[in-house]
């Protein structure tokens, strides 16, 4: 008898397993990236700068933005072209590394120091690859806060039963954190900065006024705490529907967000989206999807933290 329902429950799992869709996310195999170089500013050093992002081609653009939307590519990453006052930087945290025939992203945390007029500042950078749009370029105000630089989220109306994707890392735990936010200083934080990797599926609106709403639909986070030397191939997080709250593993910071996330609202204005609840029974309106070496606010988290992550899909 023990044998017989064994044998039930394996058949019937194999048919379960067969009958699974995988779908790569667009250009999710990372192999096809677009490279814009960017000079900066005398001010700065006056030194040349290479600028990825996952696209449709291997081309270079050394003018204009990038090819984002229906005829370019869904992602985006932390590299950024600032223009303040005339003042033209880039900053670099994500680049291409080759892994087999083709590529895969490497976002690594770093304290860069830029010299100017023989002072040199520090700005803590994360890397991070996400599913959005970045400000080209970014604005002074982006500068200070850079959640308001980056729309954050594409259209998607598909419901996924789970994230799947390659990945490694390496954690320097039980090293300090530090803050460094573009002056001369640098600053020791207590805490452990970690890898994370974080999908929302959300359901959104707009109000009269312009501010955005969302249902929180779909939820997989995962925080990468300690390093990981060999690849992770085919790591899956499943995507929990309607409210995780009361989850054997709901964590702390899966909770709603009123402005993690800023988007840009039908007039053109850079708004918070402020998700008000949990509810799995609307229809999704936008991914939220992003991998990062670091889980701290901008500015802050831990030098040498290094996270690589290739052939991004979903389950259905």
């Amino acid at each position: 008898m023990k044998f017989r329902l064994l044998l039930i429950f394996s058949t019937l799992a194999l048919c379960l397993h067969a009958q699974e869709k995988i779908e790569y996310l667009p250009y999710g195999k990372l192999d096809t990236w677009t490279v814009r170089y960017i000079k900066e500013s005398f001010l700065l050093g006056g030194k040349t700068r290479a600028l990825y992002v996952v696209a449709k081609t291997d081309t270079i653009r050394k003018n204009g933005p990038y090819p984002y939307g229906k005829n370019g590519s869904p992602w985006c990453t932390s590299n950024a072209y600032a223009k303040v006052c005339g003042v033209e930087k880039a900053a670099v945290s994500a680049t291409p590394e080759r892994r087999g025939n083709g590529y895969c992203c490497k976002l690594e945390t770093s304290l860069q120091t830029v010299t100017a007029v023989g002072i040199d500042l520090k700005a803590l950078a994360t890397g991070s690859l996400f599913m959005g749009r970045l400000m080209d370029p970014v604005t002074l105000e982006g500068c200070k806060v850079p959640m308001k630089a980056i729309d954050m989220g594409v259209p998607f109306t598909k419901h996924p039963i789970a994230l799947i994707l390659d990945y490694k890392a390496i954690i320097q735990q039980g090293k300090p954190m530090v803050k460094a936010t573009g002056s001369t200083k640098v600053t020791t934080v207590q805490g452990q900065d970690a890898g994370e990797i974080t999908l929302f599926l959300q359901h959104r609106w707009e109000d009269a006024d312009g501010n955005i709403f969302a249902y929180r639909v779909g939820t997989a986070t995962e925080r990468i705490t300690k390093s990981i030397p060999n690849w992770q191939n085919n790591h899956r997080l499943p995507i929990r529907y309607g409210d995780i709250t009361k989850s054997a593993d709901y964590k702390s910071w899966e909770k709603l967000s009123k402005n993690r996330f800023m988007a840009r609202n039908s007039k053109g204005k850079m708004v918070p989206v402020q998700e008000i609840g949990f509810k799995a029974d609307v229809e999704p309106t936008h991914i939220i999807l992003q991998i990062s070496a670091g889980c701290q606010e901008p500015f802050i988290g831990c030098p040498g933290n290094v996270v690589w992550c290739d052939n991004i899909r979903l389950a259905y």
